[in-house]
């Protein structure tokens, strides 16, 4: 027995070993790149941080539980790897527009891997309803003034969401007192993390016993934070040629009623599907606009998708 104990505490000190050479070679050169794709394909177990924090509020690692419930987070966020690979390309596309917004609202930027794990940084749907990056449900929306309708849903327009909610957590921050339970009470609610600390008699988020998402929320938030910092730490490798970029584009202003979203995108040289793709809050193939209102639709510039 002791013998198979000091066999598997060699081997996973040569896991760590490998590791570690692992994260510090870099792919460089396209030769160098598609030479480390045949190297063996190995699982290691992770080394913990030594320091993690969220919006600058550290997490109590030395708490055995707050340890394990990271370590599972940083586990299985490293070896869904299919996913973690396509948030690193979406986040090179999305994160220049959401940065700005937090930064705009003293908003930690931090909370832009709260998009991440709300939704892949995709318009998701969820089954109760919420939509878009932040997935934000019908009537936070409206209460925060977005229009949401079965012509128009601004929940899909990636900058207007961001700032419904930058509004949510600034209001949640001021009443219950930090960023993490803000984080926290972005999935249950101000009230349910409220009284929650109230019943339990504690006074964070780390100390309060919750359900399976409630309680993985802020941990699942601070592994994609670490990860996706450290690319080759947690054996990501990879090109800026192989990351999404945002396609430039421009606004025009209609103010009108558009009979014909297909007809109005040959205007400008593009079809139906790609206006669709810079405006998926345009839900239906027409505007009503009965209104007048004035909308901002997007068109890409010109040479960015083949006819």
């Amino acid at each position: 027995m002791k013998r198979i104990q000091k066999g598997l505490l060699f081997a996973g000190v040569l896991s760590v070993v490998a590791l570690s050479i692992n994260a510090v070679q870099d792919p460089g050169t396209d030769e160098n790149f598609e030479k480390k794709q045949l190297n063996d394909y190995n699982i290691y177990a992770l080394p913990m941080p030594e320091k993690l924090d969220f919006a600058g509020e550290a997490l109590p690692l030395n708490d055995p539980d707050v340890y394990e419930r990271m370590d599972r987070e940083l586990l299985v966020n490293t070896y869904w790897q299919s996913n973690a690979l396509l948030l690193f390309k979406r986040a090179n596309k999305y994160f220049p527009v959401i940065e700005p917004i937090l930064k705009k609202h003293g908003i930690p930027d931090d909370f832009k891997y709260l998009a991440v794990i709300e939704s892949g940084l995709t318009n998701a749907v969820s089954p109760a309803g919420a939509r878009g990056f932040w997935q934000i449900m019908k009537g936070t929306g409206r209460d925060f003034g977005l229009e949401i309708n079965d012509n128009v849903d601004e929940r899909y327009n990636l900058i207007k969401a961001t700032e419904v909610a930058c509004e949510y957590l600034k209001k949640s921050k001021a009443q219950l007192g930090t960023w993490t339970e803000a984080a926290a009470a972005y999935n249950a609610g101000n009230r349910g993390i409220t009284s929650r600390l109230e019943k339990q008699d504690v006074d964070e988020y780390y100390d309060l016993l919750l359900g399976e998402e409630t309680g993985r929320y802020v941990f699942r938030i601070v592994a994609l934070k670490e990860i996706m910092n450290n690319p080759l730490k947690y054996g990501f490798n990879f090109r800026d040629k192989d990351l999404y970029n945002l396609v430039p584009s421009y606004t025009v202003d209609v103010d009108t009623a558009v009979a014909d979203f297909a007809s109005f995108a040959k205007g400008f040289d593009i079809n139906y599907k790609i206006l669709k793709i810079h405006n998926p809050w345009l839900r239906e193939p027409f505007l009503n606009n009965s209104s007048r209102k004035l909308y901002k639709i997007e068109i890409p510039n010109k040479g960015f998708y083949k006819k």
